[in-house]
């Protein structure tokens, strides 16, 4: 199984976005609540591989449509704003 990628990050001051595009190895969404970039973090440095395109490891969110033994089956996924939280827009309850 291939880790969908993740299309376009609108959240900015993540660690993990260069440009609108994440570039963490793998994200993990959910804390079965809320959908959720669980890999999301504030720091003035920049981290990840600068040369990758961010991928999904893991979702929690086992109601999602997407969701298959919690593991992401979309063919991608954007990250942005729900309120204040950095959430997968993708989302989407089955």
């Amino acid at each position: 199984m291939e880790m969908p990628v993740i299309n376009a990050c609108e959240v900015e001051e993540c660690a993990y976005n260069t440009e609108g595009a994440c570039h963490a190895l793998a994200i993990t969404v959910g804390d079965v609540r809320h959908a959720h970039c669980d890999t999301f973090f504030r720091t003035p440095a920049k981290g990840g591989d600068p040369l990758g395109i961010g991928q999904v490891g893991a979702c929690k969110m086992a109601d999602c449509r997407h969701n298959s033994q919690f593991e992401c089956h979309a063919p991608g996924i954007s990250v942005g704003y729900v309120e204040s939280a950095a959430n997968c827009l993708t989302y989407s309850q089955a």
